[in-house]
């Protein structure tokens, strides 16, 4: 995203008093303590087991390791993850599109 585009995308959320995530198209974690996670503003799933998430995200992969993960729920922009999680990381570089 061009510096300028980004600068004006700063300051219309600032005006506007819009959260950033929204704005600038950032991914949004919650995660509920080990067992639930929930990742809106991804862009596809790359890899899937029980013991790995991996999803491309606008600027980068998110990668989320555990036991017994499972997919509960996923939509265009939003996924639901339960399990055991052990970790989460977000990996920044270009984004891949599945």
């Amino acid at each position: 995203m061009p510096r300028v585009v980004r600068k004006l995308r700063n300051w219309t959320a600032r005006i506007l008093d819009l959260p950033q995530d929204v704005v600038l198209d950032l991914p949004r974690i919650t995660m509920i303590g080990g067992l639930q996670l929930t990742v809106e503003n991804h862009r596809g799933v790359l890899h899937f087991s029980s013991e790995s998430l991996l999803l491309a995200m606008e600027k980068g992969e998110l990668e989320v390791t555990g036991n017994e993960l499972v997919i509960r729920n996923i939509g265009a922009e939003e996924v639901f993850v339960e399990g055991r999680i052990t970790g989460v990381k977000l990996n920044a570089g270009s984004g891949k599109s599945p």
